[in-house]
């Protein structure tokens, strides 16, 4: 399954277009927000395209980047942002 950016920056508790920005300044997205190196990527970064038809241009196929289960650690560690872990829980099934 692969996440929108938006959805992947509220993971990491930033801002969207902030996230695009620091993924750019490391090289991981080009001008255009897609992967700068798709080959590397692919386990992490991946684009989706789809088609639409626009009444002047004829057929379009915008393509968008998105980000695999597995990227979102991956992309925290590349970028350094701090992920803080979960409070434990309790098991219920736990018997005193």
């Amino acid at each position: 399954m692969s996440n929108t950016l938006k959805y992947t920056a509220q993971r990491l508790g930033i801002g969207h277009r902030d996230l695009m920005r620091r993924m750019r300044e490391k090289g991981l997205l080009d001008r255009y927000n897609l992967p700068a190196n798709p080959e590397l990527t692919k386990l992490y970064l991946v684009t989706r395209e789809h088609r639409y038809h626009h009444p002047e241009h004829g057929m379009q196929y915008p393509r968008t980047t998105r980000v695999t289960d597995a990227g979102i650690p991956w992309l925290a560690e590349k970028l350094g942002i701090e992920r803080p872990m979960p409070e434990p829980q309790q098991d219920p099934r736990d018997v005193a």
